[in-house]
C-alpha cells in the first residue's frame, strides 16, 4: 500500500485556510489548477511510496517511537507560496524544529526497514492547496496567500496515512487519504 507518515491539522485551521483558498478559485486561470481537497489536506512528514505488508509492522514501531521522542509542539498555516509554477502551498509557522525533527526522525525509522525515503532536499513543511499541469502562473495565486494567518493549534499526533489513487480516466478524480495508524507525541 501506498504511505506517508503526515502531521493532520484540525477542521477549525482547515476551514480557515479553506475561506482564503476559495477566494482563490475566483482569480483567473483557477479553473486550469487541479486543487487538492480539503478532506485530504495534511503536512507530509515522510512519503514512503508502496510498502508491503510484511515491512508496514516495523515501520509502525519505528513511527511510534519517533512520535515518543518529540513533544506536542505549536503550529499555524500561514502565508503561502509556490513550488516553480508546479504547487501552489500554504506555509508553516511556529515550532517548524520539532516538526523538522518529527520528519526526520519519520524518515529514519523508513530507512531502517529498508525503505528508500528522498532525503536529497531539505524538508520544507507546507500544506498543497493546488497542483498545476497548465501554462497558468501560480505567482498571483501565491500573493493571494501573503498576510494569511490562521490560527495556532497544537500538534499531538504522528499519522501513518494510506494514499488511494485516482481512479484512472475519470477527470478531476483526487487521491483518498486515510489514516491507517496514530501516535501521540511526546509518548
Amino acid at each position: 500500500m501506498r504511505l506517508f507518515a503526515a502531521v493532520l491539522p484540525p477542521d477549525p485551521v482547515l476551514t480557515e485556510l479553506g475561506a482564503r483558498v476559495d477566494a482563490l478559485h475566483r482569480l483567473p486561470g483557477a479553473d486550469a489548477l487541479r486543487w487538492t481537497e480539503r478532506t485530504g489536506w495534511h503536512l507530509t512528514l515522510a512519503f514512503y511510496g508502496e510498502v508491503s505488508d510484511d515491512v508496514r509492522p516495523e515501520l509502525a514501531t519505528r513511527l511510534a517511537r519517533a512520535a515518543h521522542r518529540h513533544h506536542p509542539h505549536r503550529l499555524r498555516l500561514a502565508g503561502g507560496g509556490r513550488f516553480a509554477d508546479r504547487a501552489l502551498w500554504a506555509g508553516v509557522e511556529g515550532d517548524r524544529t520539532v516538526l523538522r525533527g518529527l520528519a526526520d526522525s519519520a524518515a529514519a525509522g523508513a530507512r531502517r526497514v529498508g525503505i528508500d525515503v528522498n532525503h536529497e532536499r531539505p524538508y520544507h513543511p507546507h500544506l498543497t492547496v493546488a497542483r498545476n499541469r497548465s501554462t497558468t502562473g501560480l505567482a498571483p495565486f501565491a500573493e493571494g496567500l501573503t498576510g494569511f494567518a490562521g490560527r495556532d493549534w497544537t500538534v499531538r499526533e504522528l499519522s501513518l496515512v494510506r494514499s488511494h489513487p485516482p481512479a484512472p480516466g475519470v477527470p478531476g478524480a483526487q487521491p483518498r487519504y486515510e489514516v491507517v495508524a496514530a501516535w501521540p507525541l511526546g509518548g
